[in-house]
């Protein structure tokens, strides 16, 4: 499972800081849909399941750029990454 770290700050309008390192990012709606419904721990199966159902796209693309967007979130320390398997 994947999570965001507790700190992080995120608003409904796509505003994401970080207090750790100072940083702040702007993400679009699909990118807040991921960030909420892994803050509400749902696992990459259900989450591909709510996306592909919500948007018109197939399940390899989604998770092609789904794990795009973790390795973003990765690289600017947004996961915890004692949380996962």
């Amino acid at each position: 499972m994947m999570q965001i770290k507790k700190n992080i700050a995120l608003s409904n309008t796509g505003f994401v800081f970080n207090p750790t390192t100072g940083d702040s990012y702007t993400i679009n709606q699909v990118g807040q849909e991921i960030l909420g419904y892994l803050s509400d721990n749902k696992t990459v199966e259900e989450i591909t399941s709510l996306m592909t159902t919500t948007y018109d796209i197939d399940q390899a693309s989604f998770e092609k750029y789904f794990f795009d967007f973790i390795s973003m979130l990765r690289q600017f320390e947004l996961l915890d990454e004692n949380y996962e398997n």
